[in-house]
């Protein structure tokens, strides 16, 4: 149950950016205050994002002060930077149900506000979306019309901001790029980027030379007409001398402002003013801290990025105690195993885009500094630099949750899945990712991935199996390997069983049955031994089947399948357009099966965000769903006990 909270005096006034220009700027500061209080307040009781939107909320109220939202288009990214932007734009009301089934989006969203200008679950697409806005408000002749990036130096490392900021370069656009420097994404920043970065903003030379240039500037563009470009040179010169190099964003034709306190509002203001009325590419460099203003979260950023439930005065994490063991989480089964693995076998290598706390890679990188990499925010490039490993006899984990796994599809082709390259791709977050929603489920990689030749694609349905398939992944000849599992925790508390190979493609028999049989893929299977138990208990008595492959598909037990069942219930946490059913289905068809088949899985819809057990259940395929599928299908009653 969410709880709302009250605001502050000034805060409550501000429904909407009109309200908050309606304060002077010496107010910017108080209403600053009250709403990273709010923020604090809201996060600490109901959960959510939090260093991430408490490092720009200075940022957030000069720009709403200043630009005329929502005319002015405003693209955050990544989106959970945005939740002081939220609470200014109308939401301040909602804003306990963030994240919440049926409340408000934990990201920008374009159906749920007109001030959400893109929505923005994934990272570095805002100077593409922003260009591509004032690209359009060019032709349509709305030269006042102002557009906004505001892109946190994590996503800047990704390639698709570099293709962007390429092509904005010399596109004719009224665009400013605001970069939010805070040296993180969720954990800390890696790349030449990051120190790039870095020294721009502690140069003491170049800071002490901005502070006298504009003094300098005016003085030297009095003497004549053509002095003023005389001086922009002299200016460019003398930046790149004191910086030992030109400047990088200014080598793209963008011209760059900075660096400035982001924390200082009134500052911000008048900056944001004065950009407005300056046309072509801009850049301007904020450095701000994530976390600020609340002590804990700026002294541990990745700790603080979504703590969960909070005491927002002593900062204890409140965590539930259990009195026996409990399962782990898969993400905890794999960083644990593969630095197992990786100390029976020296080829073993981590890779991870910028999750490595995240996926638990982050075990394996304390462990074996060199022999685990976060690569940043970069899904292609950790896809092609595994298989570049991959090549030289090694054997690359890369680690990337499902729905950014999207991002790298050409290259599990081209540079994967062609080559027969042994790069075992593990895929967290597999289906539903829960609160953080559509952007982040993983709804569509068994699709994705069954379509391409050479893979195998696999699920466990628990932490052994997870281990099991781990292993047999690295094994001499393995090929192009993915592994899918989801967020959360198993169903095992005596996990760290001893490994063994599996056979690739082959399923398992989870329980026999009478008329008809439900085929399940990975863990969602689980739901189904739940449904099996109860119905067992009304002496109904459906046979389950592990399919653990979905490429390639275990033939032998389907062929026992469609010869002893009449009736055939598919169930998996992927869409069901070109899923696991859908295989089974072109089996049937293929062999001449004649069988009554119904398929549960995701439908083909956006699922919004909740908890995993709501969304499973809005879908229909929990257990009680399950339930439901199998008596509809009218099989028989029968009181015998049928042996596994």
């Amino acid at each position: 149950m969410s709880m709302q909270v009250p605001a502050g005096d000034l805060l409550q006034k501000i429904n909407s950016p009109s309200d908050l220009k309606q304060f002077s700027e010496d107010d910017l500061e108080q209403i600053s205050q009250q709403l990273r209080q709010y923020i604090i307040d809201v996060v600490s009781v109901n959960g959510g994002h939090f260093g991430a939107s408490l490092g720009v909320v200075e940022l957030t109220v000069a720009l709403h002060y200043v630009l005329n939202t929502p005319y002015d288009q405003l693209v955050w990214d990544v989106g959970h930077q945005a939740y002081g932007h939220k609470i200014l734009t109308g939401r301040r009301d909602n804003f306990h149900t963030n994240r919440m089934y049926k409340g408000l989006s934990g990201f920008p969203k374009r159906t749920e506000s007109e001030y959400d200008t893109f929505g923005v679950g994934h990272s570095s697409t805002s100077i593409s979306a922003a260009l591509g806005m004032a690209v359009a408000s060019h032709y349509k002749g709305e030269k006042d019309r102002q557009h906004v990036a505001v892109i946190g130096d994590g996503a800047m490392g990704s390639g698709m901001a570099f293709e962007a900021l390429n092509h904005a370069g010399i596109a004719n656009s009224n665009l400013l790029v605001i970069l939010n420097d805070n040296n993180m994404s969720i954990d800390p920043n890696v790349g030449a980027l990051k120190e790039y970065f870095a020294d721009i903003t502690t140069s003491k030379p170049y800071n002490s030379f901005r502070a006298d240039i504009g003094y300098v500037l005016s003085k030297i563009s009095a003497i004549g007409p053509d002095a003023l470009k005389y001086a922009k040179k002299l200016e460019k010169s003398i930046k790149g001398t004191l910086l030992k190099q030109s400047n990088f964003f200014e080598a793209l034709k963008f011209r760059y402002f900075g660096p400035i306190d982001g924390h200082d509002v009134k500052h911000l203001a008048k900056v944001l003013r004065d950009l407005r009325d300056i046309p072509g590419p801009k850049l301007l460099h904020c450095v701000t801290v994530k976390g600020k203003g609340y002590a804990l979260a700026e002294k541990d950023q990745t700790k603080w990025h979504a703590p969960g439930l909070f005491d927002k005065i002593t900062g204890e994490i409140k965590k539930t105690y259990y009195d026996k063991p409990q399962p782990p989480k898969y993400q905890d089964v794999f960083g644990h195993t593969i630095i197992e693995l990786a100390e029976q076998n020296p080829k073993i290598m981590g890779i991870t885009p910028a999750m490595p706390s995240g996926c638990s890679l982050n075990l394996m990188m304390k462990a074996m500094p060199d022999r685990a990499f976060d690569v940043g925010i970069a899904e292609q490039h950790a896809v092609t630099f595994s298989a570049g490993l991959a090549t030289q006899g090694l054997v690359p984990f890369c680690n990337i949750y499902s729905s950014f796994m999207q991002r790298a599809f050409d290259q599990v082709v081209h540079d994967v899945a062609i080559q027969k390259l042994n790069v075992v791709m593990c895929l967290d977050r597999a289906g539903f990712a829960g609160v953080d929603g559509p952007t982040h489920h993983g709804a569509y990689d068994l699709a994705y991935m069954r379509c391409i030749p050479n893979l195998v694609v696999s699920a466990p349905m628990n932490e052994e199996e997870l281990r099991n398939l781990m292993y047999t992944a690295q094994l001499e000849n393995a090929g192009p390997f993915v592994i899918r599992y989801p967020r959360g925790n198993g169903v095992m508390v005596d996990w760290q069983r001893p490994m063994k190979a599996l056979t690739v493609g082959k399923g398992r028999k989870i329980s026999d049955g009478e008329e008809l049989a439900i085929l399940s893929i990975g863990a969602i299977g689980n739901e189904v031994v739940k449904a099996t138990a109860e119905l067992n208990n009304e002496g109904l008595y459906p046979a389950h089947y592990d399919l653990r492959f979905v490429k390639p598909l275990d033939e032998a037990m389907l062929h026992e399948v469609f010869t002893k069942y009449s009736k055939v219930i598919t169930v998996e946490d992927g869409c069901l357009e070109g899923g696991a059913g859908s295989a089974v289905l072109e089996f049937m068809a293929d062999h001449k099966y004649n069988a009554e088949v119904t398929r549960l899985g995701i439908p083909d819809a956006v699922i919004e965000h909740g908890e995993q057990p709501e969304l499973w259940a809005e879908c229909g395929f929990d257990a009680a769903s399950i339930i439901r599928t199998v008596k509809n299908m009218g099989i028989t009653q029968n009181r015998h006990i049928i042996a596994s």
